[in-house]
């Protein structure tokens, strides 16, 4: 599978970029009941719960990566991410498989 990257925004309304570091790994969740957007992907760390939310819009996404609308049929209801890139106001990251932590074009499925 292609490897597939996201760009974390929205950090200001949490804890700014000081929880993120290059290599850190971060748990993201689906949101469909979030009243703002049905496509919401929450942006969690384990020591300090919600940092952001994975873009979803042209203006917050970063070139090269997708946004929460187009990565959202791609992966299950959670999965990590590695932080790659920190600018002062985006960070990004590449998607990993859920249960493995390796990046998702390293992931063997079985097939019974």
């Amino acid at each position: 599978m292609k490897e597939q990257y996201i760009t974390i925004t929205g950090m200001n309304h949490y804890y700014g970029m000081k929880p993120f570091s290059v290599g850190k790994k971060i748990r993201c969740y689906k949101e469909p009941d979030n009243s703002y957007d049905t496509e919401a992907i929450k942006v969690t760390m384990k020591e300090i719960g919600t940092v952001g939310y994975v873009a979803n819009s042209p203006l917050t996404t970063a070139m090269g990566t997708m946004s929460a609308g187009r990565i959202y049929d791609r992966v299950g209801h959670k999965f990590v991410a590695e932080v790659l890139f920190i600018t002062s106001s985006k960070v990004i990251c590449k998607v990993l498989d859920e249960e493995t932590n390796l990046p998702q074009k390293f992931v063997i499925k079985r097939f019974i």
